[in-house]
C-alpha cells in the first residue's frame, strides 16, 4: 500500500481504487419516448402565457428551456416574459400531464437496466443534464420510475443555463458540493443529439451518443461523437466504454 499522506488524501479524495465518474443523462430520446408529450408542454405554457396558441410547435432536439421559450414568443413577435413566470407556467403544464406521458410514453430499451447498474457503482454519480427545468425532468423521470435510480439534486436544467453547455459545470459544481467528488473527476454525457456532442466537446468531457431520437449514427459521428450506440440495450458494453472514461 502507498503512503499517502493524510492531506493528500482528503484534498483530492486520492486512494488506491478509486475511479470517479460523473455520468450525466439527457431525458428526452435518450433515457424516455414522450411521444410528443414534450411540445405538447410547451404549446400550453406557451398558450397560458400568450393567450393563443403558438404558430409554430416548440424546436427543441437538445435546446434549454429557456432557449426554446425565448424563441417561441420571439416568432411570435411577443415580448420575453420574466423567466419565473415562463418557468412557473412551464412546471404546470408539465404536472397537468404527467398521467398523458405516463400512458403514451414509455422508457426506452436498456435504460433501467443500465442506470441500475451505474448507479451500483460506488465511486460514481449518475445523473441528468437536460434541457427540461428541473421539475418536468422529475415528471418525466418519474412517470416511468427511474427517478430513484438517477441522483437528480446534483443534475444540471434547462433553468441553469441559456445554452447547454454551460449546464455542465453546473453539475460539476453540485457534485463536488453535494457528493464530494473531487476537482477534475471524469465528466460522461449520454445523449441523442448533436448538442449533447457538442456539449460534450465544449467542456472537455466524455460522450456516449445513442441514436435513438432523430439523428442518425452518420449524424451524431459528425458532430464528433467517437462512441454511437443504437441505443442503450447493451449494458455490459456501456460499462465497459464508462470503465474507460473513469480510468483516465
Amino acid at each position: 500500500m502507498w503512503d499517502v499522506p493524510l492531506e493528500l488524501t482528503l484534498r483530492e479524495g486520492f486512494y488506491a481504487g478509486v475511479m470517479e465518474l460523473i455520468v450525466l443523462w439527457d431525458i428526452d430520446h435518450t433515457l424516455i419516448d414522450n411521444s410528443g408529450v414534450s411540445k405538447e408542454i410547451y404549446a400550453a405554457a406557451f398558450a397560458a402565457l400568450a393567450g393563443a396558441a403558438p404558430t409554430r410547435p416548440a424546436r427543441t432536439e437538445g435546446r434549454t428551456d429557456r432557449l426554446i421559450m425565448r424563441d417561441m414568443f420571439a416568432l411570435d413577435g411577443l415580448p420575453e416574459l420574466d423567466w419565473s413566470v415562463v418557468e412557473a407556467a412551464l412546471a404546470r403544464a408539465g404536472e397537468e400531464r404527467f398521467e398523458d406521458l405516463r400512458r403514451r410514453g414509455s422508457a426506452l430499451p436498456g435504460v433501467r437496466e443500465i442506470l441500475k447498474a451505474v448507479s451500483a457503482q460506488a465511486d460514481w454519480v449518475s445523473s441528468v443534464l437536460t434541457g427540461n427545468i428541473a421539475a418536468n425532468a422529475h415528471v418525466k423521470v418519474s412517470a416511468f420510475g427511474l427517478n430513484p435510480l438517477l441522483d437528480l439534486s446534483v443534475g444540471a436544467y434547462g433553468a441553469d443555463a441559456l445554452q447547454r453547455p454551460d449546464l455542465v459545470a453546473v453539475a460539476r459544481e453540485r457534485a463536488q458540493r453535494l457528493r464530494g467528488v473531487r476537482d477534475g473527476a471524469p465528466v460522461v454525457l449520454v445523449g441523442d443529439t448533436p448538442r449533447d456532442v457538442e456539449a460534450a466537446l465544449a467542456t472537455g468531457s466524455g460522450i456516449i451518443a445513442v441514436a435513438s431520437g432523430i439523428h442518425t449514427p452518420q449524424e451524431l459521428v459528425a458532430a464528433g461523437a467517437s462512441e454511437v450506440m443504437p441505443d442503450l440495450s447493451d449494458t455490459a458494453h456501456l460499462l465497459q466504454i464508462l470503465d474507460t472514461f473513469a480510468a483516465r
